[in-house]
């Protein structure tokens, strides 16, 4: 249980669904409710995948690479720590940041659960970089399943909350987003901040 909970703490406030509403929203303005809850699903779907796909090879790919684990944690917790602050001082109505190409493209798109929404938005640099940084070789098999279920369940609370996020703003309103990106933010900035203190002292050990 302790497992999943790491697990999952650490990868839903990097992915930050409440981020993802106001831009959702406004990529599905004139859908059907039927077709955003399905664009929603799927992009829950195809970020899960992903973040297993990561968690579970990334170590070969740095490995082919010859880019060290350690490496990776200090490289995704500068990128983590960014992710952080952005969130610490940004406008959270307006939701997370994405260029105007991206957000012209998504518009004009009939499909925009793969890209933007589960990639880049969902399953973005951090979001991978923490998954990578989530498998050791010393894990067991119990604890690869534990961690693959912890993915899931972020995936399916993602879900829950874009189904729902039409609600959920007018809810919080822009000061309850605003409140919640801080709070996401230095929980992300702590997260950040464990990766590169974890990297830094393991290439110390050696």
């Amino acid at each position: 249980m302790e497992l999943v909970l790491a697990t999952f703490s650490a990868l839903f406030t990097v992915v930050n669904p409440f981020g993802a509403m106001p831009v959702f929203l406004t990529l599905t303005q004139d859908d059907t409710p039927h077709n955003r809850n399905q664009q929603a699903l799927r992009a829950c779907i195809y970020m899960a995948l992903m973040l297993s796909v990561f968690f579970l090879a990334g170590q070969y790919v740095l490995n082919f690479f010859g880019i060290r684990l350690s490496d990776i944690r200090i490289a995704g917790g500068l990128m983590i720590m960014r992710a952080g602050f952005g969130l610490l001082t940004s406008k959270a109505h307006r939701g997370r940041k994405v260029s105007k190409g991206v957000l012209q493209e998504g518009l004009e798109k009939d499909d925009i659960s793969f890209t933007p929404l589960a990639m880049p938005m969902l399953s973005g640099p951090g979001a991978i970089a923490v998954s990578i940084g989530l498998y050791t070789p010393a894990l067991s098999y119990s604890a690869l399943g534990l961690t693959i279920f912890s993915i899931a369940l972020v995936a399916a609370v993602t879900f829950i909350i874009l189904r729902f996020s039409h609600q959920l703003i007018s809810y919080l309103g822009k000061a309850g987003l605003l409140a919640l990106s801080r709070i996401m933010g230095f929980i992300v900035l702590a997260i950040g901040v464990n990766f590169i203190s974890t990297g830094v002292l393991t290439l110390l050990s050696r």
